[in-house]
């Protein structure tokens, strides 16, 4: 039974149950404070406080506040916000003590410090996430319009669909090794992306790590709505073709059309709720989204083969270049899938966090190779089959149903528009949305959950970035988009290199969420061998990056270009293998340990769990982890 401190005060909030049973709520509430010596939070009348917060028929929540910092009214009201009528919740909103989210008291962070229950390590009733959830997972990340288009921009270089299957398939299995790598961070330590960095950062400079991820979020979650909107357009215009015959009254600097507005409009209020489900209940939304893309993906491949007599004739286009250039093409190629998948890459703990084990984890080889060698083919296939049926090639599967007219071709554009709405915002969640929301949200714990950090990404990347504009007139931009990879390599390969070589798999978890831990380093809270290695793997790749930026100033770099073609290569094993060295001959010896510390009082040897065969380096009971507290 657990004991509250002497001298600290507790806030519970008690409400009487509500009658949903009878369709209606009848709240009451009361707040009580107690500053007992020997008060147990775990006990009241006689019943133990479960998991979720349930005690004879009243919910609890606890609070712990320190006497220095107790709330203010309007925090009292957010935390206490079922029990308010909607006048009051919105009042109490009106200050910014309104904001505070409760603290979690049974985090590992500092006292004083504010944390919440999307931050700390996942609570066992989070985890639900299997190997089968992981495929869906991928599905739901791979099955896009860029994946269906991605052999275009290869075979549009000069090389043929047979450099384009290899590029796509080595270029993807090149990625599942960061993949799996930092993978397993989350799987073994259920830990969130932006605290498993402060191992190899520091607890400042991992901030900065956290930053460049939130930042390529937004720009690609921009990106991909915008992409939704289009599909969105066919929908909408296979029940009513008139839809397409709306005036625009938007002036062609803004860079979209009226109709366009409204797409984008209602296909962000349709991907808007579901955005806001939590990632552990996301699984069937993946399945549902598996079942869906692959049936459509084979109806739009079989009707376009059908209408064509064949698969086409792209399989015999020629070689556009020869020589070395060839070379460098493929190379660039292969560099360019893997970088495409480099925020993944970088942030994967923030989903395998929630798997049961860590077996899920392996699977990503063969998911990611698979999923995108089938809708690479799906696509080439579909592109060639448009050559013969519309006189030209045609790689946007939705501009191929936008050619589908009369009563079958505009249900059949009905699907295939639904199909890749569907993908867009399966793509948007498990790739960017949840991302960026992880990211900002260990920004700044005391305001924001993942919740809040959902609402915040989609809201800048759907309108204030204005993606429009981006996709229309900045290509500029988008090139700096698709460069970002070179800053992403080297946070990913530091983070491999710091658990499985620096640290040999063994973390102090509640070090990792304490400014002062072992894990801050200096005054400054910067890993300096982490600061060398991120700037030997990205200075080389600047100068191609300003080149593919601003083409103009080619010709005054030399060679360095060529450097660039090869950026994830270079970026993640240069910044691997430096980073690794450093550590080895200026060790910072405070942060290594023994074994894995799951709690202050638990040391588990990572050798007892892999003696006993565990993939979870010992089942749930002996590594003694805290359930942490979920809050409303």
């Amino acid at each position: 039974m657990a004991k509250m401190n002497t001298g600290i005060a507790y806030v519970i909030l008690i409400r009487r149950p509500s009658l949903q049973s009878f369709g209606r709520r009848r709240p009451c509430g009361v707040a009580i404070i107690l500053t007992s010596k020997t008060v147990s939070p775990c006990r009241m009348a006689g019943s133990t406080v479960g998991f979720d917060g349930i005690v004879d028929g009243s919910d609890i929540n606890w609070h712990h506040v320190s006497p220095l910092q107790f709330p203010s009214r309007a925090t009292l009201q957010s935390w206490s916000h079922p029990t308010m009528t909607l006048h009051e919740r919105i009042k109490s909103k009106t200050t910014r003590q309104g904001w505070v989210l409760p603290r979690q008291t049974t985090s590992f962070a500092d006292p004083g410090a504010w944390t919440n229950v999307d931050c700390d390590v996942t609570p066992l009733n989070r985890r639900t996430w299997s190997a089968w959830t992981m495929f869906g997972y991928w599905f739901s990340d791979a099955l896009n319009a860029q994946s269906w288009m991605a052999p275009a921009s290869i075979i549009a270089l000069g090389l043929t669909w047979r450099e384009a299957i290899v590029c796509i398939i080595f270029g993807s299995l090149v990625c599942t090794v960061p993949l799996v790598l930092n993978g397993m961070v989350g799987a073994r330590l259920h830990i969130p992306f932006p605290v498993a960095m402060r191992a190899s950062f520091g607890w400042y400079f991992s901030r900065f790590a956290v930053v460049t991820r939130a930042i390529t979020a937004l720009f690609w979650h921009a990106i991909q709505t915008y992409t939704g909107s289009t599909a969105m357009t066919q929908i909408i215009r296979s029940i009513w073709p008139s839809y397409l015959d709306i005036p625009n009254n938007i002036p062609d600097s803004v860079g979209i059309t009226t109709q366009g507005m409204i797409s984008h409009l209602i296909f962000w209020l349709v991907q808007f709720p579901i955005l806001l489900i939590p990632p552990h209940k996301l699984k069937w939304f993946f399945v549902a989204k598996c079942v869906l893309v692959i049936t459509t993906s084979v109806a739009v491949v079989i009707t376009m083969t059908s209408k064509a007599g064949g698969a086409g004739d792209i399989w015999n286009l020629p070689y556009g270049v020869h020589g070395t250039d060839r070379s460098w093409l493929i190379l660039s190629s292969l560099s360019s899938i893997t970088g495409g998948w480099a925020t993944m890459a970088t942030n994967i703990p923030d989903f395998t966090r929630y798997l049961k084990t860590d077996k899920g984890v392996y699977w990503q080889v063969a998911f990611l190779p698979g999923i995108q060698l089938m809708l690479g083919l799906f696509g080439i296939i579909c592109c060639s089959a448009s050559k013969v049926v519309y006189g030209k090639y045609i790689w946007d599967p939705l501009e191929i149903a936008s050619h589908w007219d009369g009563p079958s071709g505009r249900a059949g554009a009905f699907f295939v528009g639904l199909c890749w709405v569907v993908a867009q915002i399966g793509t948007n969640l498990s790739a960017n949305v949840i991302s960026c929301a992880n990211d900002i949200m260990c920004l700044w714990p005391k305001y924001l959950n993942i919740r809040r950090g959902v609402i915040i990404t989609t809201v800048i990347a759907g309108w204030v970035m204005q993606p429009w504009k981006i996709i229309h007139s900045a290509q500029s931009l988008l090139a700096f988009m698709a460069g970002l990879g070179i800053f992403l390599a080297p946070i990913a390969a530091m983070l491999s290199a710091d658990y499985w070589v620096v640290q040999k798999q063994m973390y102090d978890i509640p070090g990792l969420y304490r400014a002062h831990g072992r894990y801050r380093f200096n005054k400054w809270g910067t890993n300096w061998r982490a600061a060398v290695a991120f700037l030997i793997s990205v200075v080389p790749s600047i100068p191609g990056m300003a080149a593919s930026v601003d083409p103009s100033i080619k010709g005054t770099i030399g060679d360095a270009d060529k450097l660039y073609f090869m950026f994830y290569f270079w970026g993640y094993t240069s910044a691997f293998l430096v980073y690794i060295g450093l550590s080895y001959f200026f060790p910072a010896p405070e942060t290594h340990i023994a074994a894995t510390i799951y709690e202050d009082s638990d040391i588990i040897s990572a050798a007892e769990g892999l003696d006993k065969g565990d993939s979870e380096l010992g089942d749930e009971k002996k590594m003694g982890e805290k359930e942490v507290v979920s809050s409303v």
